[in-house]
């Protein structure tokens, strides 16, 4: 048999959650890109709002009603608020999508953060609070964590290799969740990284596949810089170089041409040593090589580790797909029955 209504609320105020019923409906929220602390990168098609309706679809399934656990265990008009508990150290990203995740489930929920997008967060710290609807909460919950322990894992990690890399920029890559390409890049630029390019569309890249088939790379630079002359378009170029031979060609290409070339990607002239260290004497000839004409990228073995050094040779950027291809998620979870939460995590050392 079904609880009753009356029940429910009782085992609701005992069981100490903050609840309330059939209170007035608070005003919907969307978080507006204007109000943002970070916001996101810019992509011609990218359909965000598209995204999070895909993600809830993901999980309504085939079912008119969505969640069945939530229709069989809530009254319709209950109200509760939860709040967000931190299980780790990191740095915080996803709120603004978050709210935009409850804002399309139900506009009437209200929800409001002490921390903003890109600022760190403690393990057992509450650093936000949604309110309204218990079924709208709790049907939100999964994707807005999903989206947010992602993003901040992302954020966290590009965080540490920024500080670590300095006066170098950190760049992800293309090597991105597929769907979520503009969500990962989101997270690296709140994390205070840079973005690389967004797709093969905003941006020339001739990496070494390409260079194979138009056998060799002043032919292949030399390639681009015509299509681009006959089509009057105007983008950044980059080229990929492997050894200090191909970067003295590209520069010998470079000194006789009027060329649309802005950087020169250094791959793979970080050497690894047995004793854990890497040797970045390759890399630092070919950026003194370069002296400043284009912006230089060093791609390949940059870890946690190796980033610092990677950094001090004088390379402009340092590019880790590692960063959105190995995420670490960062523990974040909603709860309202916070003291239950931090009880259980005090026992488990996760708060």
């Amino acid at each position: 048999m079904m609880p009753s209504f009356d029940s429910l609320r009782c085992c609701a105020i005992s069981c100490g959650r903050i609840v309330r019923m059939a209170a007035a409906a608070t005003e919907g929220h969307a978080a507006s890109f204007e109000r943002m602390a970070v916001k996101p990168p810019s992509h011609p098609t990218y359909d965000l709002k598209g995204v999070i309706k895909l993600a809830l679809a993901e999980d309504a399934g085939d079912r008119v009603l969505g969640d069945v656990t939530c229709m069989a265990t809530i009254p319709a008009d209950m109200e509760v608020e939860a709040h967000f508990l931190a299980k780790e150290d990191g740095v915080v990203a996803g709120i603004a999508l978050a709210e935009m995740v409850f804002h399309e489930v139900d506009p009437s929920l209200t929800v409001d953060w002490s921390k903003k997008d890109g600022e760190h967060i403690h393990k057992g710290l509450q650093f936000g609070r949604v309110s309204g609807r218990a079924y709208s909460v709790v049907v939100a919950e999964r994707v807005v964590l999903n989206f947010m322990q992602r993003m901040s894992g992302i954020a966290t990690l590009t965080k540490a290799m920024a500080d670590a890399a300095h006066p170098a920029r950190i760049l992800e890559t293309r090597k991105t969740a597929p769907v979520l390409r503009l969500v990962d890049k989101w997270a690296v630029l709140i994390g205070g990284g840079k973005n690389h390019r967004m797709g093969l569309f905003d941006m020339v890249m001739i990496k070494d596949n390409h260079i194979s088939i138009a056998g060799g790379v002043t032919n292949a630079i030399r390639s681009v810089d015509m299509y681009l002359k006959q089509r009057n378009l105007q983008m950044e170029v980059e080229v990929e170089t492997r050894t200090l031979k191909e970067v003295k060609e590209v520069l010998n290409y470079a000194s006789e041409t009027n060329t649309s070339l802005t950087r020169i990607m250094l791959d793979n002239m970080v050497i690894p040593l047995s004793n854990g260290d890497v040797d970045v004497s390759m890399l630092q000839e070919a950026v003194g090589l370069i002296d400043g004409k284009f912006e230089t990228e060093a791609s390949g073995n940059v870890t946690l580790e190796t980033v610092h050094k990677i950094g001090q040779t004088g390379v402009t950027y340092i590019s880790s797909g590692a960063l959105t291809h190995s995420v670490k998620a960062l523990d974040i979870s909603l709860k309202i029955d916070t003291d239950l939460a931090l009880e259980v995590g005090r026992r488990t050392k996760r708060a």
